[in-house]
């Protein structure tokens, strides 16, 4: 996988050992929910985030995440489609970059969910620790 760590689905509750830790591994947003009603808890959270997908570039806000995936700001003249693969670019304060893959699992007229689907190990430690004790943590959910 060149570097980075693969996430796989899994049971609706959580890892498959139990562990929410660095180098676990996450569901897919949609999954998750449809089956159980909860979630991982979402950090509410503002940052700036590039979305890449080929050769097409969109710079968005980012409005939370989680230890599943991130909820963006859909930008103006995107058009991607669900299941679709995106190089994301979180830029968090002056000193934290974190750049994901992510697919497309939820679509709305005003955001775009994305679940992780490749985390390099460089960015693990980062990502957990900016979400702290949300990282394994389970909310309900209610659309």
């Amino acid at each position: 996988m060149g570097g980075y760590v693969h996430v796989d689905l899994l049971s609706p509750l959580g890892y498959k050992d139990g562990s929410y830790g660095v180098g676990g591994r996450c569901r897919s947003m949609n999954a998750q929910t449809s089956r159980s009603g909860l979630r991982h808890a979402r950090k509410l959270i503002r940052s700036a985030v590039q979305l890449m997908h080929g050769a097409d570039v969109w710079s968005t806000d980012l409005e939370d995440i989680s230890a599943t995936g991130l909820m963006v700001a859909r930008p103006a003249g995107w058009n991607g489609q669900l299941g679709q693969m995106y190089a994301l670019d979180m830029i968090i304060g002056e000193d934290l970059n974190i750049h994901v893959d992510a697919t497309v699992a939820r679509i709305t007229e005003r955001h775009i969910g994305f679940a992780y689907a490749r985390i390099p190990p460089d960015k693990e430690k980062p990502l957990w620790d900016l979400l702290g004790g949300y990282a394994d943590r389970l909310e309900q959910f209610e659309e």
